[in-house]
């Protein structure tokens, strides 16, 4: 005789009987409001440029970013994060394109602002590399290392033009010590109180940032191994998660996401802010290659990556998919 509980009394694959009932028992669930879209916008360009490593991802055009914003909108997705790609000729080693109120991210800012207003978030992205002509994330000192300080005063500027543009969230991702608290300083020395901080907490040095490059035009020498973080390391991140909320950070995210989910589930653990996580080009350059080699289901493994890094703790994800994905839960019963 069996005991309470064991089999054949106990029988878990009646929870998974039909489509119905594994939607019904569901633990984890996404949806359109938890997706963010990451979004290119390049100066100079007539039309859209594809990015050869992300296929079905362009380089915007001024035009083509206010439609792809209000076809996000209309998905139900909740923000954009906006990326700058100016002229090379507009490069220099201190990344002043960055900081001019026409630059093109202030630009593009003020466009999507005046095409959805505030009903979807706008994100902006706050580092130097896309402006810099070495493509570091910051100004170098005489002996070509990022001056981490000196980059902070690059930063604090950065965030008053792209504040001063309409964005209602900043991003700041170059992994400088002290750089929220300097944002945040920034922001309320000139009235932008309500400007919300997405701090990118633990941000790795990752191989998956490949075709990221490619998007913004990189021009980066070296590599980033002394302000990134080191893949071997995770309560580092627990570290770099308490300085960030103690310098006044609304938001905290963790990035690349599918190589760190165990960072993720902890950093989720930790703290009552909410949490984002950005899978970045390499992981959806991996999916949609091995899609077009017809080696993967292309949709069920979009799905399945999404829904990952949302059980381990992400209510935030910004995902190259997001109005794909977003335009599919709303219309199919999933």
């Amino acid at each position: 005789m069996n005991s309470y509980g064991s089999f054949p009394g106990a029988r878990p694959r009646r929870l998974r009987t039909t489509p119905a009932m594994r939607r019904m028992v569901a633990e984890t669930r996404l949806r359109p409001a938890d997706l963010i879209l990451p979004a290119f916008v390049r100066e100079g360009i007539a039309e859209p440029v594809p990015i050869g490593a992300m296929p079905g991802v362009v380089q915007h055009t001024r035009d083509t970013l206010r439609k792809a914003a209000v076809e996000a909108l209309e998905a139900g997705v909740s923000g954009i994060m906006l990326f700058g790609v100016p002229e090379d000729a507009k490069k220099d080693n201190a990344g002043t394109a960055g900081t001019d109120p026409d630059g093109i991210l202030q630009v593009a800012i003020r466009d999507v602002k005046a095409e959805v207003g505030d009903e979807l978030v706008i994100m902006s992205d706050l580092c130097l590399d896309e402006y810099t002509d070495h493509g570091h994330c910051g100004v170098l000192d005489a002996d070509g290392r990022v001056d981490n300080d000196a980059t902070l005063e690059r930063y604090a500027e950065m965030a008053q033009v792209q504040a001063d543009a309409g964005v209602h969230v900043v991003g700041p991702s170059g992994m400088m010590d002290g750089q929220v608290g300097v944002v945040r300083d920034a922001l309320d020395t000139i009235g932008k109180e309500d400007v919300s901080i997405l701090a990118y907490t633990a941000k790795y040095s990752s191989a998956f940032y490949g075709p990221f490059r490619e998007a913004v035009g990189s021009s980066l020498q070296g590599d980033r191994k002394t302000y990134q973080q080191d893949p071997a390391n995770l309560r580092e991140s627990l570290r770099e998660l308490a300085l960030d909320l103690e310098e006044g950070a609304d938001m905290v995210m963790v990035k690349p996401a599918g190589p760190y989910l165990d960072v993720l589930a902890k950093v989720a653990e930790s703290v009552d802010v909410p949490v984002a996580a950005y899978q970045i080009s390499g992981e959806f350059a991996m999916v949609e290659a091995a899609a077009e080699k017809g080696w993967i289901d292309r949709d069920r493994a979009i799905f399945e990556t999404l829904t990952g890094i949302r059980r381990a703790g992400a209510r935030m994800i910004l995902t190259y998919w997001a109005t794909e994905v977003a335009q599919k839960l709303g219309s199919a019963r999933l």
